[in-house]
């Protein structure tokens, strides 16, 4: 099952884009063996959107037919690490050909772009900076493949 995080704007060449990389090729190169990836990441240019509704719609027209479809969103359900493990695992078992994490621009998401949902998912009541929130999204792609794979990675 691919992993693809879906995002409003461009990192550009930095610190953010180095750990952005380094993150999904970790998380494409352990997650081969147990069919999970390849992580990448899509990004829409939103220079010619304006609002959240058109950065919406551009974001919903990103996500292939047949995608499981996590938004990301401060209001959203918190899991564990090892939770969102076990729903990458329980897609990847139900056929899923690739999961899709969506996160909006500065004003967040239209959620009536989006048919429906498989999951809606917060880092908690924090508001992120939009590049470390898609780091951290990348982070938790790869511990959970790590968590699947029995990698030592993760310690709870």
């Amino acid at each position: 099952m691919r992993l693809t995080i879906a995002a409003i704007g461009r990192i550009k060449t930095g610190a953010e884009r180095d750990l952005l990389n380094d993150y999904l090729d970790r998380a494409s190169a352990a997650g081969r063996p147990l069919g999970l990836g390849p992580a990448g990441e899509t990004e829409i240019d939103n220079r010619a959107l304006t609002g959240k509704s058109a950065e919406s719609a551009a974001l919903a027209a990103a996500v292939p037919d047949g995608a499981r479809l996590c938004l990301m969103d401060e209001r959203g359900k918190t899991l564990s690490s090892r939770d969102l493990a076990q729903t990458l695992g329980r897609w990847r078992d139900d056929g899923a050909r690739e999961a899709v994490f969506v996160i909006g621009g500065a004003d967040g998401l239209d959620h009536a772009a989006f048919a429906r949902p498989d999951l809606v998912l917060s880092f908690g009541p924090m508001v992120w900076p939009h590049k470390l929130a898609r780091v951290m999204l990348a982070e938790q792609l790869y511990r959970a493949v790590s968590i699947l794979g029995g990698s030592p990675y993760h310690r709870d």
